[in-house]
């Protein structure tokens, strides 16, 4: 089974991450240091605090519920 964490950052990495200018510029429009952004795209272990997550959803109007359905289903479309 895969860890949650992981699929929260490579949903993070692969919907929003990847489509941003860059790294530093992603972490700047979510308020968040550029080491978690390079830790969140990289580490496969990783395992991001519920502030961060709160802080990147903010940054995007989203409500955390919401976040979660979204990853729940981009889950299931990707193959793995």
């Amino acid at each position: 089974m895969e860890s949650v964490n992981r699929l929260i950052c490579e949903f993070i990495s692969n919907r929003w991450i990847k489509n941003a200018k860059s790294k530093r510029a992603f972490a700047l429009d979510h308020n968040i240091d550029e080491k978690t952004v390079r830790r969140i795209v990289g580490d496969k272990k990783y395992a991001m605090r519920i502030e961060t997550l709160h802080k990147i959803c903010e940054s995007r109007n989203m409500k955390l519920s919401d976040f979660f359905i979204e990853v729940e289903a981009w889950g299931k479309s990707v193959k793995r």
